[in-house]
């Protein structure tokens, strides 16, 4: 990677990851006092986020020249979804009832209100920021935020398309995205840390999330056992042999609908990751009702687990905080916009009882997508892991149509 940072080499990137992630976990499990006491305040998760972004922000690695994030989302991944999907309890999973779904699209209404309301409060701060209507108009560089925060970035390219929105704004929003984004994230990781005392608080229903949580429990207990070198193996084996096949057919499919079904971008049928996600996650679902879902008693989850961090540590490596000065009238209205759907996100959680769970990972399969509803799903518990995907998918399908309704909203404000 061409960069000015003071580290070039992936390879050593990767090693300064791998050291940081082995330091968080020796740290968090160490019986002294001070660490016991550190990390009662700080999650360690959130650690193994924010360390690395602080490599970025200080200049050691230049995350966006590294290739780290691509190989970590598009090989990892996958494979980490496939092992953790393999054990799946779908009757479980769909016994936690409507709640779940209520709160992810409750998630899609606060992002398609929440965008027009930050405009319009914002611009009482800079009116600049309406009364434009050419390519770089601010109201169409947040039109891609929209397609980002409710699908992902095949959402994003295809709102940059349809609102003809210009480079200068749309690099603005990119960065934007990035860090609001990120940020949300470690206030979610912060959140889940704290989940008991929020749902003892809130009075929420959690009885059902307990219920799956105690059957993976017992499984393990039951059925756990020292994985033999044949079991690594096989766990490696499905893992990456499944992310192989998922490449293979993604990259016939993506160009496949492009080609002769253009009109399905808005599905994010053209998009490559998008297949990626839906076969692999189809598989794994499938591989549960198999005797491969026995591979999890020899620590498939495990497996996939540090494939996760794994993954977390690239993220947070695209992390620059020192940005926000950069442009701060627009990470202003980026933080309102996420206040609004957050706002809206807790009252209807408080209205219908939802557990923090259903709030956090609603959120996030919205304004992450697949590459991190599992890693706020899993900060809960790693049987819970698949419902983050499950609803990362849905919001892959819905994320065209609603950053489009967005988008005529905030044409109506900013134009």
């Amino acid at each position: 990677m061409t960069t000015s940072a003071l580290v070039t080499n992936d390879a050593t990137a990767l090693g300064l990851l791998a050291a940081i992630l082995g330091f968080v976990f020796y740290t968090s499990s160490s019986p002294h006092p001070f660490w016991q006491k550190f990390y009662k305040f700080i999650p360690a998760l959130l650690l193994c986020y924010f360390l690395p972004s602080l490599l970025n922000t200080f200049g050691v690695v230049d995350g966006h020249a590294s290739q780290l994030y691509f190989v970590a989302s598009r090989y990892l991944l996958p494979a980490c979804l496939v092992l953790l999907i393999l054990s799946v309890d779908l009757k479980a999973i769909l016994g936690l009832g409507p709640k779940a779904v209520i709160m992810f699209f409750t998630g899609t209404v606060g992002i398609v209100i929440g965008g027009p309301i930050a405009l319009l409060l914002v611009s009482f701060i800079d009116p600049s920021l309406i009364g434009n209507n050419g390519p770089d108009a601010v109201w169409r560089g947040m039109t891609t935020l929209a397609g980002s925060w409710i699908g992902g970035g095949a959402n994003q390219a295809a709102m940059k398309e349809i609102y003809d929105v210009g480079g200068e704004i749309f690099s603005v929003m990119v960065t934007v995205d990035v860090i609001v984004a990120n940020i949300w994230m470690a206030v979610l990781l912060f959140m889940a840390s704290k989940a008991k005392e929020i749902d003892a608080k809130t009075g929420a229903d959690t009885r059902a999330i307990e219920v799956l949580k105690a059957k993976v429990e017992k499984y393990h207990a039951e059925n756990a056992r020292i994985p033999s070198q044949r079991d690594l193996m096989m766990i490696v084996a499905v893992g990456f042999s499944i992310t192989g096949f998922a490449h293979l057919a993604a990259d016939f499919l993506g160009p496949f609908f492009e080609t002769h079904y253009p009109w399905t971008a808005d599905y994010s049928l053209t998009s490559k990751f998008f297949w990626l996600v839906v076969i692999v996650t189809t598989i794994g679902l499938a591989m549960s009702f198999t005797p491969v879902r026995h591979l999890e008693a020899a620590g498939a989850s495990k497996v996939a687990t540090a494939f996760l961090y794994v993954l977390v540590a690239t993220i947070g490596l695209h992390m620059d905080v020192t940005k926000i000065m950069d442009t701060p009238i627009y990470f202003l209205v980026g933080i309102v916009w996420m206040l609004v759907h957050a706002g809206f996100m807790l009252l209807v959680a408080k209205l219908i009882k939802a557990p923090l769970f259903y709030m956090a990972v609603g959120s996030q399969a919205n304004v992450g997508g697949a590459a991190s509803a599992p890693v706020v799903a899993a900060a809960f518990h790693p049987a819970l892991a698949p419902v983050g995907v499950l609803l990362a998918v849905l919001g892959y399908a819905l994320g065209t149509y609603m950053a489009w309704l967005c988008g005529q909203f905030l044409q109506i404000i900013g134009a």
